[in-house]
């Protein structure tokens, strides 16, 4: 019997896989023009982590959580999301202690969600995002916003919308849920069993509610913007007027409250229509929060951050021909000996062209001269190199030019010399950079 892959899972290979590869790269120059290093947290923690730190009433705590015991009969979870592990990464190695704040880090990973596994949605999947912790300006909030405004406009999407809403401080929220409650519990009957959990938990999370009866009922709800306090009202409108001087365009939507408990004040999502009309709903979203770092056993100190999920972005990019295609990183050299008495020297021939910065591969198998010829042309090899029995001898390879058909004669100390000639990649004096040598 065949063992494939688990359900809601994915093999990511080939052009694919490069494309990840570009995302996630171009994704991590741009937040590091902004200040940020990355950062690393394992890809469990205990599961109490992620109930204080993401919140009961979540559908990811609730529903969807990959939660085992160890051996030790310890509850360990797979990381649902990043923002979690990442306090308790800076509160354990005391970061906000000894460092400049706000501390601001990125990070790249799988993370585990047991959803229903549907397009574009999978049971792991790559996240990509940042935190900033210990400032609780408005500056802040804004410039987390730039900074993934500008990796969206880096990636060439060009109908970016942000939706922004705030939850406003303690106060607001506390008076909001009271106005909320009055109001759903009357229709309470008619709604999801979800949200009967919701309203006792939190009823913020009802406003979430992706249930099409139960949003025609959302509409009608109170407003979080009727019962924000004068410091909430006048931090928001600060965002608001720091975006605008900045040129970034944004729209209030009053129902945006994110899927996580431990926001607070800012929200805002990323969303995506393609060139032809499809809409892709959120591709990133983020926010603020005040309480999560003391929550889990720090300081007092407030954050933001957003995260994108690699797979949806991948998934835009690719249907909006926005990814470049071509081979799977194609070879510049590719070794070609014939006969076992030519394959040890081949392999060092191969070794010093790698040494020197070429990309390079090798025929292991005994199989015609032409063969390898193709072999060479399906990987996008520029040059081949030659071995026979004769070169063996003569201490040389036969350097051939895919392109021209020019092939010569070289001497092994003056390979990657010659190679280099070859390329473009003439030595340019004293403190080269380029693949040559000196010899």
């Amino acid at each position: 019997m065949a063992v494939n892959n688990v359900k809601g899972t994915r093999d990511i290979i080939g052009e694919e896989a490069n494309a990840f590869n570009y995302i996630e790269n171009l994704l991590k120059q741009i937040c590091e023009l902004f200040a940020y290093n990355e950062v690393r947290p394992p890809v469990m923690e205990y599961s109490e982590l992620f109930v204080r730190g993401v919140g009961e009433s979540s559908d990811v705590v609730r529903k969807e959580m990959y939660t085992f015991l160890d051996k030790g009969e310890r509850s360990i979870t797979l990381r649902p999301e990043f923002t979690a592990g990442i306090m308790r990464l800076i509160i354990q190695n005391k970061l906000l202690n000894t460092n400049e704040l706000p501390f601001k880090a990125y990070y790249v990973g799988p993370v585990f969600r047991y959803e229903r596994p549907q397009l574009g949605r999978y049971r792991q999947f790559t996240q990509f995002g940042v935190e900033a912790v210990g400032n609780n300006s408005p500056e802040i909030d804004v410039e987390t916003i730039v900074l993934a405004y500008t990796i969206l406009n880096s990636l060439n999407l060009e109908n970016v919308s942000i939706k922004i809403n705030t939850l406003g401080d303690d106060e607001s929220r506390e008076n909001y849920k009271k106005a909320l409650k009055q109001y759903f519990e009357k229709y309470l009957d008619q709604m999801c069993p979800d949200c009967h959990s919701r309203y006792e938990l939190n009823p913020l999370r009802i406003l979430d509610c992706k249930v099409p009866e139960d949003q025609k009922i959302v509409e009608g709800a109170p407003k979080m913007k009727d019962f924000l306090s004068e410091n909430a009202k006048n931090r928001f409108n600060k965002v608001l007027s720091l975006l605008d001087d900045l040129s970034i365009p944004y729209v209030v939507d009053d129902t945006l409250v994110r899927g996580l408990d431990y926001y607070s004040e800012t929200v805002y999502e990323f969303h995506y229509t393609s060139k032809n009309g499809t809409n892709y709903g959120a591709i990133g979203a983020g926010g603020h929060y005040d309480k999560l770092v003391a929550e889990l056993g720090g300081p007092n100190a407030a954050g933001v951050g957003f995260s994108f999920g690699v797979d949806r972005l991948y998934s835009v990019l690719r249907d909006d021909d926005l990814l470049e295609t071509g081979l799977d990183n194609p070879v510049e050299i590719y070794v070609m000996p014939m006969g076992e008495l030519a394959k040890p020297l081949a392999l060092q021939v191969a070794a010093e062209l790698r040494v020197s910065g070429y990309r390079t591969d090798m025929c292991f198998e005994d199989v015609k001269l032409g063969n390898m010829f193709k072999r060479a042309e399906r990987k996008g090899a520029s040059f081949a190199i030659i071995i026979g029995e004769n070169e063996v001898n003569n201490q040389e390879v036969i350097i051939k030019n895919m392109e021209t058909t020019v092939q010569v004669n070289c001497p092994l100390e003056k390979l990657i010399e010659t190679i280099s000639k070859e390329m473009g990649d003439e030595c340019c004096g004293d403190g080269c950079q380029c693949h040559c040598k000196e010899n």
